[in-house]
């Protein structure tokens, strides 16, 4: 497998596979994270395109996997508060967000997140507390549960991981 910016060509690809991680989460109980609103939008996947923050896992030439990735000093605003604990490291760090595959290549998600923390050494990721899938993939890749973090676009708390070289 390999990593690249998606391009904008790459749109409806990318698409299909975020409606296939929505079908995936809802029959695996989690159907709220991102099934009432249609998340994400296809505006925002093209923000995330125009800024080159959006990457394509790619496996034989195929696109599996897609994900959101960026890194610097507090990039992720929703982090700046964490309740019911507290981050462990206060570097720079980097941040997955939006993470899906089409479920044809096994550890696609795994591959996506190794290659995002490859990037930076440090990584935050948060995912809801209905998303058994992602909180099993997290502790096997060896992040650590933080706390608590809000997000903007619904109501339901996130569950903040973090991996770090401390």
């Amino acid at each position: 497998m390999e990593i690249r910016k998606t391009r904008l060509e790459d749109l409806n690809t990318v698409m299909v596979l975020y409606a296939h991680a929505r079908a995936f989460m809802a029959e695996q109980g989690n159907p709220n994270q991102w099934g009432p609103t249609c998340w994400p939008p296809e505006d925002l996947i093209r923000q995330d395109i125009a800024r080159g923050k959006s990457y394509v896992c790619l496996s034989e030439g195929r696109i599996v996997g897609v994900f959101y990735f960026d890194q610097g000093p507090d990039i992720e605003p929703t982090y700046a508060q964490i309740e019911d604990g507290a981050w462990r490291d206060q570097s720079p760090y980097g941040v997955v967000h939006r993470i899906a595959s089409d479920g044809t290549q096994r550890g696609t998600g795994a591959f996506c997140i190794n290659w995002a923390y490859g990037q930076c050494g440090h990584l935050r990721i948060d995912t809801h507390g209905d998303n058994r899938v992602m909180q099993g993939l997290l502790a096997k890749l060896g992040f650590v549960h933080c706390g608590t973090i809000h997000v903007r676009e619904d109501n339901d708390p996130r569950l903040a991981y973090e991996k770090t070289g401390l």
